[in-house]
């Protein structure tokens, strides 16, 4: 279950509407109220092996950490992205998937959690068009003793059309929100988002989730042409955050 102390029916209208298919985000949602709430299609599927699913490898190991590829679906088309220059593999682990892994089978995939540094919601996607998934498998795992991190865009707010970010306090203990750039012209001409106002949308995210998440940290692409990592660093200080310098094409 989601921490006690935060429960997310509280804050949802009961009453849904029928579902309706966002072809920008390839998802599907319900309207609760003002909500968007998208609709999280586990299915079931016979596992090959305790990390894969058959189309694709649900956790591999890297760094001494455990990390998940739980979709691959995403909110951006970032142009530096493996799987949008044709290339689905992260250090030898095929990450496209056929089918979404449903949260036991996500949980078995780790074992357990004690083994790893840190689980990792990452892969191939974007792990917050799963969120109350990921959130449910979070917070199980560190009731077994695990650390818990999201690597995210930092777009689910405008996903869900409301601040997701309270949802997060005592489920996960760590964010890393991908900046990229200084300035919105550089962010939309590398990483291509589908919504309009995505820049400024993670910035509100990032301050937001620094009330709720104990860790989180800003990162960029070193490499990518006109992007100044001392200024995205400076982005990340003045919102109180860390900030983490990535090297382009250096995947996992």
């Amino acid at each position: 279950m989601l921490a006690a102390s935060r429960p997310l029916g509280r804050r949802l209208c009961s009453v849904l509407a029928a579902p309706v298919f966002d072809q920008r985000l390839s998802l599907t949602y319900v309207k609760a109220g003002d909500y968007r709430l998208p609709l999280d299609f586990g299915m079931s599927i016979q596992r090959s092996s305790c990390l894969e699913v058959p189309g694709g490898v649900v956790s591999y190991i890297l760094h001494g950490n455990c990390y998940l590829n739980i979709t691959n679906r995403c909110t951006l088309r970032c142009s530096f992205c493996p799987k949008f220059n044709g290339a689905w593999d992260v250090q030898g682990n095929a990450l496209r998937l056929r089918r979404e892994p449903t949260a036991d089978e996500i949980l078995d995939a780790v074992g357990d959690p004690r083994s790893y540094r840190e689980i990792v919601f990452c892969g191939l996607g974007e792990p917050t068009l799963r969120l109350y998934t990921s959130l449910e498998i979070a917070s199980r795992l560190r009731a077994r003793g695990g650390r818990v991190r999201i690597n995210t865009d930092g777009l689910a707010n405008m996903v869900y059309g409301r601040d997701v970010t309270p949802d997060l306090e005592d489920n996960i203990d760590a964010l890393s929100i991908s900046l990229n750039a200084q300035n919105e012209i550089l962010y939309n001409r590398y990483c291509r988002p589908k919504l309009a106002g995505a820049y400024h949308s993670l910035l509100d995210f990032a301050r937001r989730a620094y009330d709720f998440v104990p860790d989180v940290t800003l990162t960029a692409i070193d490499g990518l042409p006109g992007v100044d990592i001392d200024a995205c660093a400076s982005i990340a200080a003045g919102i109180g955050v860390k900030f983490r310098r990535r090297v382009l094409d250096e995947v996992g």
